[in-house]
């Protein structure tokens, strides 16, 4: 539930939580600014990181499903041929799922670069959507507001993606 997170969650509640979280108060940004020098908030390491962290349910999901094709007897052979667990992994598991990890990783970064441009064309910058009022929240400082909106969208989501897994596994 978790990985998908960003693909439910309106792209401003990522950008918020990813805000608090590497922002230089935030705890790891702090944390990064103050032993590495590292900074995300409003520079273009922001911009990658935000792409990334948008982007990669869509490259966990291709893996996922080249890793699910992969047929366990192949592995199995390899085993009872002499190879250990990560020999297998190297010289027969991984050539197999390599088409869907690069293939995953190609649609994750050239859709990394659609998140705003659609919403903003499709919505128009006018309109009053959660999304816009969370970031007329951010600029007005309004954090408690913004945190508890945040917080219901991330329970609510979580939950309904929680559900759709376990549902589909059955």
């Amino acid at each position: 539930g978790l990985v998908h997170l960003p693909l439910v969650l309106p792209p401003v509640v990522t950008g918020y939580l990813l805000l608090l979280t590497f922002g230089r108060r935030g705890w790891v940004g702090q944390w990064l600014d103050q032993w590495f020098g590292i900074v995300f908030a409003f520079r273009w390491t922001g911009a990658v990181l935000a792409a990334a962290v948008m982007a990669f349910p869509l490259m966990v999901r291709a893996i996922r499903l080249s890793v699910e094709a992969v047929d366990p007897r192949l592995e199995q052979a390899a085993g009872t041929l002499g190879a250990s667990g990560p020999w297998v992994w190297a010289t027969v598991t991984l050539p197999l799922i390599l088409p869907g990890v690069i293939s995953g990783a190609l649609f994750a970064f050239v859709t990394s670069f659609d998140e705003v441009v659609a919403v903003l064309f499709i919505a128009g910058p006018d309109q009053q959507t959660i999304p816009r009022q969370m970031w007329n929240g951010i600029r007005e400082q309004i954090s408690p507001a913004i945190l508890a909106v945040a917080t219901l969208l991330v329970i609510f989501w979580t939950a309904l993606l929680t559900t759709v897994e376990i549902l589909s596994r059955h």
